[in-house]
């Protein structure tokens, strides 16, 4: 994971993107709060993607190069290392912000129930230094240590960059599915941090975010090399390049719709009301439909294509099955249903679309043994990394928009955790300059490193080769 804190999954109950929830609040700064932590993790959160995979990509083109001697393959893995250290450090910086807002937006939240989860943040924090200090001795490793050696230096990288990402979500995990403590008199008693991290919902969020990473980190880079093909260079160091990543996030592809189907019957059981947002159900329905499109209004979804019994076959694998309904609870209780339903009808879309582009890919190396021809394919493949990454924070929006007004599901409210103090406006100006200032250095940087590539490409290749 990328920075000490990798809060993204805790505070991102906050982000709030529809303002509040039910009946209006008597706290005015709970809709500035939210606004501001959402603009940080939706900046972060695409950078989480590459802490956690980037990493094994490197590693696996590294792998290739040993295995078979090709140095196009090491080329490619020494030059993705400094990306990949470059995007590690300005995500320990926005990480590092997302620590203070933890504390310092909705302090009544970490009061009382920071020893519930602390022992899994102070897990992801030795994650976080054991990735950092293994990228940096692998990025500086190249030429001074042994090949292989220097392959198995990026191991403890890799592992530290998933680990970190579970003891995270298994946070998040814990706000959906509360376990391992006892509110006596208002007070949090008998806790145990330890159940926090086995929670049942942790591995479905899990492999769900790192199936995401995978398609967000493939596809972004997979699009860079797709312009240069269309752009003409057919050479065999772009057709690799855009290989290896394609490949990987177009098997994630199709495996995220199987874990998607998994997510969706944990929470009919576990957290239905969100559901029942997530398809803007008002009534407990017996063989319940799904409806494609539309705005909910009024109690129902108008203006959508319905699907009969397809919600209940989905949610239980039974069409005659009853799904809860959004009435099931007070309207104080209820999220913002046309920013949750918006949302996941925007990511499952978008998770198909995908999951096709993957099978045209696949499809076409199987049967030829080599990339697609098609400049439409190109055209494609380099929008699906905004794609995916559109994808991935509509999917964060419906997972904690969706358990709105809880910040702890139907223990805490958020509106009860956000804090009393001034400022969170100027705060937020303050973070959106820092966050613009940061994209522009990034795209500084690697624009210095993709023509300083080319200059060595050029001195390889052309008439002044040695």
């Amino acid at each position: 994971m990328i920075g000490p804190s990798q809060a993204f999954a805790l505070v991102d109950v906050a982000s709030g993107l529809a303002g509040t929830v039910g009946q209006p609040v008597d706290q005015p700064k709970l809709l500035g709060a939210r606004q501001m932590q959402a603009m940080s993790l939706a900046w972060h959160i695409i950078l989480v993607c590459f802490g956690v995979t980037f990493p094994g990509i490197v590693l696996f083109t590294e792998a290739l190069w040993l295995r078979t001697g090709d140095l196009v393959y090491r080329d490619l893995a020494r030059r993705w290392s400094k990306v990949m250290l470059v995007l590690f450090a300005v995500g320990a910086v926005s990480g590092t912000v997302l620590s203070f807002e933890l504390g310092i937006l909705w302090p009544e939240f970490m009061a009382r129930f920071g020893d519930v989860f602390g022992v899994a943040f102070a897990l992801e924090g030795f994650a976080f230094f054991i990735e950092a200090i293994f990228i940096a001795i692998y990025v500086y490793g190249w030429n001074r240590i042994p090949d292989r050696l220097h392959l198995l230096t990026g191991l403890p990288m890799v592992v530290a960059g998933v680990a970190g990402a579970y003891f995270v979500i298994a946070v998040n995990a814990w706000m959906n599915n509360p376990t391992g403590f006892d509110v006596v008199n208002g007070q949090v008693t008998n806790i145990d941090p330890w159940t926090t991290l086995t929670n049942t919902a942790t591995w479905p969020e899990l492999i769900h975010m790192l199936m995401a990473a995978y398609m967000v980190a493939g596809f972004l880079m997979g699009g860079v090399y797709a312009w240069a093909w269309l752009r003409g260079d057919r050479s065999r160091r772009v057709r690799v390049a855009f290989a290896v990543p394609f490949t990987l996030a177009a098997l994630a592809a199709p495996a995220q719709l199987v874990v998607g189907d998994w997510i969706a019957r944990y929470v009919a059981v576990d957290q239905p009301i969100k559901l029942a947002a997530q398809e803007g159900l008002a009534e407990t329905t017996e063989g319940a439909p799904f409806t494609i499109g539309g705005w909910y209004e009024d109690g129902e979804v108008q203006g959508g294509i319905e699907i009969p019994y397809m919600l209940s076959i989905l949610a239980f694998h039974d069409p005659d099955a009853t799904v809860e309904g959004l009435n099931a609870v007070p309207p104080e209780d209820q999220p913002p249903v046309n920013t949750v339903r918006l949302a996941f009808q925007f990511m499952v879309a978008v998770g198909t679309g995908l999951a096709l582009l993957a099978a045209w890919y696949l499809l076409a190396w199987w049967r030829k043994r080599r990339l697609p021809q098609s400049k439409w394919f190109y055209r494609a493949a380099i929008l699906a990394g905004p794609a995916a990454a559109g994808a991935l924070i509509a999917g964060w929006i419906v997972t904690e928009v969706g358990r709105q007004p809880w910040i702890v599901y139907d223990v805490m409210r958020t509106e009860s955790a956000v804090t009393q103090a001034d400022g969170v406006n100027v705060g937020f100006a303050v973070l959106a300059f820092v966050y613009a200032a940061l994209t522009v250095g990034i795209i500084y940087v690697l624009r210095r490193f993709a023509k300083r590539d080319r200059e060595a490409d050029a001195l390889t290749t052309g008439p002044e080769a040695p």
